[in-house]
């Protein structure tokens, strides 16, 4: 264990504590799963900004950013996890723990901001049909990308600054596969300052409960106007659509809401572990289906792009020939 002025200079992930086996069997799984991920978001990345219809469409330039998002989200964690499943060797520098801690909350918090912008998306689309082309222009909707990205970053600067400056006495084991709030937090010599406390708290409140309070009023809203004013047909299709929309929303802060709204909790480690692990590994592998499974949008965009791309290997195939010809004449 390292101190440098009666500080843990470096922290040990001790992450999950299986046999060989069982390591091998982690490994395996979350090395496919991770580069599922990353090839489902990259296709509808590319998928929208290949696309022109798609590309015009306020929900999809909020997708593809948030396609993004996910790819970033589940880097930031997961490789790390990999690392430590296949070496011995779990040390991590108290500088790396803490950068990573904080592209972490960042991310986390993003991803909330870009889950409200989505809903503001639906309820304008649906609650103000007529306005919802004026307001979500393409310049509105690029600030509100922008605003994301940049709120979601500045959210989390203050907390994890002021809990980085704490003291850390030992021991430096850190029970989680990831620098993780709570278990870091175990590890501050008592008794501990109250403003880096009170910070994290505030932050969690704001951001993650004003987000779901925002979520839930505007999918509410949306709810409340397709009962009134949609025909059995529409209502339907749009509800389809928005229960779709709901399960992501639900996936992402179910579990979040438990692990960091109370951040004092005494959860069992298997328990946090299992938990971190669904909204970090296995929600950003489950997202892009769900949002894209039942798009009809999606699907013609994909039909287009499939017939653009076997119009294109058509002709160059016929050019090589007609090439070939020209050369046996």
């Amino acid at each position: 264990m390292q101190f440098t002025n009666g500080t843990v200079q470096e922290f040990i992930l001790l992450g999950f504590e299986v046999g060989q086996f069982q390591r091998l069997l982690l490994l395996t799984f979350f090395t496919l799963l991770y580069m599922l991920t990353v090839a489902e978001n990259i296709t509808i990345i590319m998928l929208v900004h290949l696309d022109t219809h798609l590309s015009r469409l306020p929900m999809y330039v909020l997708l593809s950013n948030f396609s993004w998002l996910e790819i970033c989200y589940v880097s930031t964690t997961v490789p790390r996890m990999l690392l430590d499943l296949a070496l011995s060797n779990k040390m991590v520098s108290f500088s790396s723990c803490f950068l990573q801690f904080y592209i972490f909350c960042s991310l986390g918090s993003t991803e909330c901001f870009f889950l409200s912008s989505m809903a503001l998306d639906r309820y304008l689309a649906i609650c103000h049909p007529l306005r919802y082309p004026q307001i979500m222009s393409p310049n509105f909707c690029y600030i509100l990308v922008t605003v994301c990205w940049v709120l979601g970053f500045l959210a989390y600067i203050v907390p994890v600054t002021l809990i980085s400056q704490m003291s850390y006495c030992g021991p430096n084991i850190i029970d989680h596969f990831l620098c993780d709030p709570g278990p870091i937090l175990a590890l501050a010599c008592p008794p501990l300052p109250k403003a880096p406390l009170i910070s994290q708290i505030v932050m969690d409140i704001v951001v993650i409960l004003g987000n779901i309070l925002f979520s839930v009023l505007s999918y509410g809203s949306v709810i409340v106007t397709l009962i009134k004013n949609s025909s059995k047909g529409n209502r339907a299709k749009s509800f389809s659509t928005i229960s779709f929309h709901l399960l992501v929303v639900t996936l992402f802060y179910g579990p979040l809401a438990g692990m960091y709204v109370q951040p004092e909790g005494k959860t069992d480690s298997n328990i946090t572990k299992t938990v971190t692990l669904f909204y970090t590994a296995l929600t950003p592998f489950l997202n892009p289906m769900i949002y894209c499974l039942r798009n009809d949008q999606v699907k013609e965009a994909l039909f287009r792009l499939w017939r653009r791309k076997a119009v294109f290997l058509k002709s160059k195939i016929g050019s090589v020939k007609k090439r070939k010809g020209t050369g046996n004449i």
